[in-house]
């Protein structure tokens, strides 16, 4: 099936969700062609030794969510992967931040490699990370 309709399909819960997004129970809330939002709300079972929420949730979160703006706009057939990514952490993040919100951009869109980027955002509208990422586009096997 295309991407788009792939993509909105696990939003509405019509396909299973990937096991990855239990482990910190990321729900996707918004899809449109290349433009995917996620939610989650961290709590202390995700800190690291130094009292705040792992820089790998934060990280596992823009990383998710660029991957699946990219996704919105494949064929059917056609997958991606992470080429790299590339995350700025700008303040820390505790329990006392809330729900985060990262919404994921296709930045573009492109045959070969696509191009987007991810903007993590605690309850009160701060800005706690940014991530760029380019994805390599190829066939799925048949």
């Amino acid at each position: 099936m295309p991407g788009l309709d792939f993509i909105r399909a696990l939003k509405d819960g019509l396909l299973p969700p990937p096991p990855m997004a239990s482990v910190f129970d990321f729900s996707m809330t918004e899809v449109e062609v290349g433009r995917v939002t996620f939610e989650c709300t961290p709590d202390e079972s995700a800190y690291n030794p130094i009292g705040v929420v792992h820089g790998g949730l934060v990280c596992t979160l823009a990383d998710s969510v660029v991957g699946c703006a990219v996704h919105t706009t494949l064929e059917a057939g056609v997958g991606y992967t992470s080429i790299d990514l590339n995350v700025s952490y700008l303040r820390p993040v505790t329990v006392g931040s809330g729900r985060l919100r990262a919404i994921g951009t296709v930045t573009k869109p492109g045959r070969r490699v696509a191009f987007a980027s991810a903007e993590v955002v605690d309850d009160q509208g701060k800005t706690v990370a940014t991530a760029t990422s380019s994805c390599l586009i190829f066939p799925l096997p048949a």
